[in-house]
């Protein structure tokens, strides 16, 4: 490994603090959450989020308690311009929730930008940023420190004159790479910024400090920010913000460290999401906090249906081991976890019982699970066994080490159910073959009122189309879908002949020489699971569709 080629960034960027306050501090409040996810995090995707997509993913972060929505880069995009421009027509945001809008230091952008906000009675914050470190300033700008002053100042004339009088907009500015900027400059550089636009308590100015490409150790990004919150000038008139990015796996820590020296918000994706190995993950520092005592001001109290949401808007998986969301983080597979997991909820439940008071309101202190998993909507199944007595391997094991059947954590929870019930009928030992006996008549039989008789699909994107014929009650009835893929197009023809059915997850995989597809679905006020399987994924979808239409 020729790691000869790099340099620590202390040696790069050095910064002039003697001594530190961030290593004693502690946080006792949840700083301003900033969900960039429809800016950053949607540039990120290999297929950036459409009208509907985003609209829906806004929706859920003014459900989720987001007061600081940053929703678009409206002069990069008609698709973002657009948005911005549905705000300014629509009430869909809240008169409490803050609209920030992002744009480069360039006059026609920061034009295109103001116009895109026309109108939007919320508070409305514009987001200006350029790029300051040498590396950005040498080889992508090609300006020196001078002409690089210049230009973000040019930048913040153009702001004001654009932004006219109106008392709703604020200013932020972000010196892009902060991190491996020369502090001085930097320093400068924001306050040149505040001074142009006028900061005062009434009407502070935000200073967004981004890790644009994390490169060192989270106590060097603290020291930063701590030079920084010491040395400003108007640092009563300043929201000091960050922004920190993961390419070292360490942006959580960065946040943390960053809070701790000073920063009041935090720019970041609900999850993660973001160029390279993702911007900082504010769900995940959030729940640290609320692991901490302290209250983070957003709701996550359905943290499955927020991990829906997301994974649909920005058509990603959540990774089964991700913090506090992911499938598997709330499961021990361990049996000495299990037992001690086991040990730890009993004593819970007897101290609530000896108190007199609801589980809920009882300190929480249950070996190797950090928070309650009824706090995020979640609950605790350890590996359900075979066996109600045996004590031997788990469904999930089995099924997959016999047949390679890899069942999503919600399937094996609700298999699992039908499973012990039978093992309790049994009294008896349940073997692999008849776990996939119970599992296909659970989930993959066919038969019902509704059949899909024949389908053809063709195109894509905008062109698709799926002619299906469904038979229901015996009567065929066919009908063509545009614009959609075909399980959207057979969910659409299923509410067409009144048997609608709402599609909330998909899982597929590869099985011998067959596909099987998981779907978990909702009808009415109910929600199940139903199983499709046949020589093609997408055939497998389809008839999982059907299958969970048929379920009774």
């Amino acid at each position: 490994m020729p790691s000869f080629r790099y340099a620590a960034v202390h040696e790069r960027v050095e910064v002039p603090l003697v001594e530190r306050s961030w290593p004693d501090a502690r946080i006792s409040r949840a700083p301003l959450w900033v969900p960039v996810d429809l800016r950053d995090g949607n540039q990120a995707l290999a297929e950036p989020m459409d009208p509907a997509r985003k609209r829906r993913f806004f929706e859920l972060l003014v459900a989720m308690g987001y007061k600081e929505i940053e929703v678009g880069y409206p002069s990069a995009s008609q698709t973002d311009f657009d948005f911005v421009r549905l705000l300014a027509a629509s009430d869909i945001a809240p008169a409490d929730v803050t609209i920030v809008v992002f744009t480069p230091a360039r006059r026609d952008l920061i034009e295109r930008t103001l116009a895109a906000v026309e109108g939007i009675r919320n508070e409305v914050v514009i987001h200006m940023y350029t790029a300051t470190a040498p590396i950005w300033r040498d080889v992508v700008l090609g300006k020196n420190r001078a002409d690089l002053r210049e230009l973000i100042l040019a930048g913040g004339r153009d702001v004001l004159e654009f932004a006219g009088d109106r008392p709703n907009i604020r200013f932020e500015f972000s010196p892009e790479v902060f991190n491996l900027t020369e502090p001085e400059f930097v320093l400068d550089l924001c306050n040149d910024m505040t001074a142009l636009w006028d900061a005062t308590p009434q009407r502070p100015v935000i200073l967004n400090l981004p890790a644009t490409v994390e490169v060192a150790t989270p106590n060097v990004y603290a020291d930063q920010i701590e030079y920084m919150h010491r040395n400003l000038a108007r640092r009563a008139a300043v929201i000091l913000s960050v922004h920190p990015h993961n390419d070292r796996g360490t942006g959580i820590a960065c946040a943390e460290l960053a809070v701790l020296a000073g920063a009041e918000r935090v720019e970041g994706c609900v999850f993660g999401n973001g160029e390279r190995t993702g911007n900082v993950d504010i769900a995940t520092l959030a729940l640290n906090l609320h692991a901490q005592g302290v209250d983070p001001m957003i709701d996550f109290s359905d943290i499955d249906e927020i991990a829906r949401t997301v994974a649909y808007c920005t058509r990603m998986p959540i990774h089964e081991r991700h913090p506090y969301v992911g499938d598997l983080v709330h499961t021990a597979f361990s049996g000495t976890h299990q037992d001690a997991i086991k040990k730890g909820l009993s004593e819970h439940r007897e101290r609530a019982a000896n108190a007199g008071r609801p589980e809920r309101e009882i300190d929480w202190r249950v070996p190797y699970l950090p928070i309650d998993p009824a706090d995020i909507g979640r609950t605790y199944d350890a590996v359900i066994r075979v066996n109600s007595q045996s004590g031997k391997g788990g469904i999930a094991y089995l099924l997959h080490a016999e047949y390679g059947l890899d069942l999503p954590r919600r399937l094996q929870i609700d298999f699992a159910r039908r499973v012990q019930a039978h093992a309790d009928d049994s009294g008896v030992e349940i073997t692999a073959a008849e776990l996939l006996d119970l599992f296909e008549a659970a989930y993959l039989t066919p038969g019902g009122p509704v059949e899909l008789k024949d389908w053809h699909a063709r195109g894509d994107g905008a062109d698709a189309v799926t002619e299906l014929t469904l038979v229901v009650d015996g009567r065929a009835t066919t009908s063509t879908q545009r614009g959609v893929g075909p399980v959207d197009a057979l969910t659409r023809a299923l509410a067409g002949v009144g048997r609608p059915v709402e599609v909330l997850g998909l899982t597929q995989h590869g099985l011998a020489s067959t596909a099987i597809t998981y779907l978990e679905y909702r009808r009415g006020d109910v929600t199940g699971w139903a199983c499709g399987r046949s020589d093609s994924v997408l055939a497998a979808s389809m008839a999982a569709v059907i299958r969970a239409v048929n379920a009774i």
